[in-house]
């Protein structure tokens, strides 16, 4: 029978170690000062190296050679999902009190050691404290928030990393070469990629593909890993980015479906799209929102649909600043009809109450400006003022601004300008110095001087009367044309 591939590879020395070099020199300067702790805690996601730099270290510090074929006595392995109650730990107690016998220390290697029940812990903590001194512990986990703070500090902590694509690729391309796997260099980095950071999980996955060819002149290729995995290509999954980008919804769903018709997983095209939106971040920050809704497709028990909504919405055309005037979230309108119709249906009292006369609060009232352009010329011309160029401008100039006055009304009348925020967190950001500036001098650059400039927390009031009272009573709203398109 022959070895796994990622079990003949394994490390046999701390020096052999692929991408932990922060941790293995550590622990070469500890063994060669012979500087050794009692406990070790070794953290960090799967497949990273955690067991074997455990079992490596045990045989340096016995200065032993490591041999995975070969057992010995004084370095004890210990599964904490199968031996995770109260009664294992008595029974380890017990026996870490006997003499090593052949070696310098006896070494308890507890590998997934947040498995342990609360009583499995509380029953560890006194010998892990004070164990004694023939005795070392050397416990992994990759779910490193679920141990007792009281274990972490008794221990030496050491972090493993994701392996870097660079260095999994370099070595794959090694163990290939030892094994005659023809293979392209494309198709190693894709397996890099899918392994996120797995150096266990990429020798696997190589190992499954080679079986795939049949003799060493065929050559495993980037698209036949992508057909085997259900991938989506990289090329596909740029244009579904770049048409998301563009608002081109037609693009988009013909692309998924031409994705879902070639067998692409659902989840594994998400989490294609959240690693390639991920790389674009940085150079633009406007994709923030695609990425937050991709991570959540994962969780979808439809995620054929979910990914369809979250594309769908992002790729949409957008609103130009009328329309968007015109809309209303479903929910106040239907807030509003069903308050409408209990007021119709509720009896009239035998005795007539007060009139309630409700009026409309005056933004110079409730809100001093918050500054005014540094030129101040001849009134603003109203009707010459344009507001959605001013939204536009902040788009292509000050996306952070833009973000926010997309969002807010506005009434301009002789010099001032009141933009309603509809929340405190909006006015918050307009009213931030660092941002203030932006919407000043995007105004001066559109020939704008002389305004000042009033926010309110609020919707923009209803200029009809009758609107206004029914808001009053249902604590704000937001006025709907219905104006024939």
């Amino acid at each position: 029978m022959s070895k796994a591939l990622y079990r003949k590879y394994r490390s046999k020395k701390l020096d052999d170690v692929i991408g932990q070099k922060h941790i293995t020199d550590i622990l070469s300067r500890a063994i060669k000062q012979g500087r050794i702790s009692h406990a070790y805690l070794f953290t960090g996601p799967r497949g990273v190296g955690k067991t074997s730099v455990a079992r490596i270290l045990a045989h340096e510090i016995n200065g032993l050679e490591y041999d995975e074929e070969a057992t010995n006595l004084d370095i004890i392995e210990i599964d904490a999902a199968s031996n995770n109650g109260v009664e294992d730990v008595r029974d380890l107690r017990e026996k870490v009190q006997i003499a090593p016998v052949s070696a310098k220390k006896k070494v308890y290697i507890i590998d997934e050691v947040h498995m342990l029940s609360k009583a499995a812990f509380n029953a560890l903590l006194k010998t892990l404290e004070e164990p004694p001194e023939h005795v070392v512990f050397i416990l992994a986990t990759t779910n490193v928030e679920k141990l007792p703070a009281t274990i972490i500090s008794r221990t030496q902590r050491f972090s493993f990393r994701p392996i870097k694509i660079d260095d999994a690729t370099k070595h794959l391309r090694y163990i290939a070469e030892q094994e005659k796997i023809n293979i392209t260099d494309e198709a190693l980095q894709l397996i890099a990629k899918r392994s996120e950071g797995s150096f266990r999980d990429s020798i696997s996955l190589l190992d499954q593909l080679s079986s795939l060819v049949e003799t060493e002149a065929d050559e495993i290729s980037a698209k036949l890993i992508e057909d085997m995995l259900g991938l989506t290509s990289n090329n596909t999954v740029d244009q579904l980015i770049n048409a998301v980008e563009a608002h081109d919804l037609n693009k988009t769903i013909e692309l998924l479906n031409t994705a879902f018709d070639e067998g692409a997983s659902y989840n594994v095209l998400a989490s294609q799209l959240v690693n390639s939106v991920s790389e674009r971040i940085a150079e633009k920050p406007q994709l923030l929102p695609l990425l937050d809704a991709l991570i959540d497709i994962e969780k979808s028990s439809q995620p054929q649909l979910k990914l369809l909504s979250v594309l769908g919405a992002a790729a949409a055309p957008k609103q130009s600043p009328k329309s968007a005037a015109l809309s209303v979230p479903v929910y106040e309108v239907t807030a509003s009809i069903a308050e409408l119709e209990k007021q119709a249906t509720r009896k009239k009292p035998t005795e007539p109450a007060a009139e309630k006369i409700v009026q409309p609060l005056k933004p110079k009232e409730v809100e001093p400006p918050i500054a005014k352009s540094k030129k101040s010329t001849k009134p603003v011309d109203v009707k010459a003022f344009d507001f959605a160029k001013l939204v536009e401008y902040t788009k292509q100039n000050y996306i952070a601004i833009y973000s926010v006055l997309s969002k807010c009304g506005y009434e301009i009348e002789d010099n001032v300008l009141t933009l309603y925020s509809v929340n405190n967190f909006y006015k918050k950001k307009l009213d931030d110095p660092k941002y203030r500036p932006s919407l000043f001098k995007s105004l001066e650059e559109l020939g704008v001087y002389g305004l000042d400039i009033h926010i309110l927390p609020t919707t923009i009031p209803p200029k009809d009367s009758q609107a206004a009272e029914i808001a009053a009573i249902m604590g704000g709203g937001v006025e709907v044309s219905l104006d024939a398109a």
